[in-house]
């Protein structure tokens, strides 16, 4: 027969466990800090001795690591997504960029409609809560707070599909964004006008969401991708146009 004495679970383990799951769900995420030895091992209920084991073993799978006099970390599980040759070709192509916003309008747009209908009323509290600060952060002529909070809104939107594998996947994806690699967020955020349409943009992802429509929230994400598309385009349209005008007027000077 199947079967086998069940054993004890060592306290350590179940510390495993529970680290091991705040990771996975993108709780405890990349490069956040663990609480002290102490605190830690009073909310866990647990010793010192056996928190200690549970770090080792979660140190030696690859998912925390520790910094001498810092403390333990999350470790930077995503820094493989994509290798440093292949993010220098991203950075080095438009074409990377307008397939990236591409990836993002089906990706956002399924992440969306299985957060109407499978987020939790505290995931779309979360939301709500960020796209108010959105509001609160529009009002500053300093577009950055801004930006900041746009990535957050949609990584919130992604967290409440609670598809783990989407999770981790777009996460990277946004590391890379932040950094610059796609585009510049900033650009999008230098005129006033292109910020109140974006901004009108997350009032109907948001009101979508909170109205568990996954067809009106789809629908919303997949205006607003269209638009960072074409406001992109004629940026770069711009751009180019700009360089041919000093060409012209430097050329000019030299008559």
């Amino acid at each position: 027969m199947p079967f086998e004495k069940v054993q004890p679970e060592k306290l350590s383990q179940g510390v495993v466990r529970q680290v091991e799951e705040l990771i996975l769900r993108g709780i405890l995420r990349p490069g956040e800090r663990l609480p002290a030895e102490r605190e830690l091992s009073e909310r866990l209920g647990v010793s010192r001795p056996s928190l200690r084991e549970a770090l080792a073993d979660l140190q030696v799978s690859g998912l925390l690591t520790s910094r001498a006099g810092a403390g333990v970390f999350v470790a930077d599980v995503l820094g493989s997504a994509f290798s440093p040759a292949l993010v220098r070709l991203f950075a080095s192509h438009d074409e990377a960029v307008f397939d990236y916003i591409s990836f993002r309008r089906d990706m956002e747009g399924i992440a969306a409609e299985r957060a109407a209908q499978f987020g939790s009323d505290m995931d779309l509290k979360l939301i709500d809560s960020i796209f108010r600060k959105m509001e609160a952060a529009h009002l500053k002529k300093n577009p950055s707070d801004e930006a900041e909070l746009d990535a957050e809104f949609h990584l919130a939107i992604i967290e409440a599909s609670h598809n783990v594998i989407m999770l981790h996947m777009m996460r990277s994806m946004y590391d890379l964004l932040q950094e610059g690699v796609f585009y510049n967020r900033q650009v999008m955020f230098k005129q006033r006008m292109t910020r109140d349409m974006l901004l009108d943009q997350h009032r109907a992802i948001n009101l979508g969401l909170q109205n568990r429509d996954p067809v009106e929230a789809k629908a919303a994400v997949a205006a607003h991708l269209d638009f960072v598309e074409l406001a992109l385009t004629n940026q770069q349209r711009a751009d180019r146009n700009e360089i041919l005008a000093k060409k012209r007027y430097e050329h000019e000077a030299e008559k």
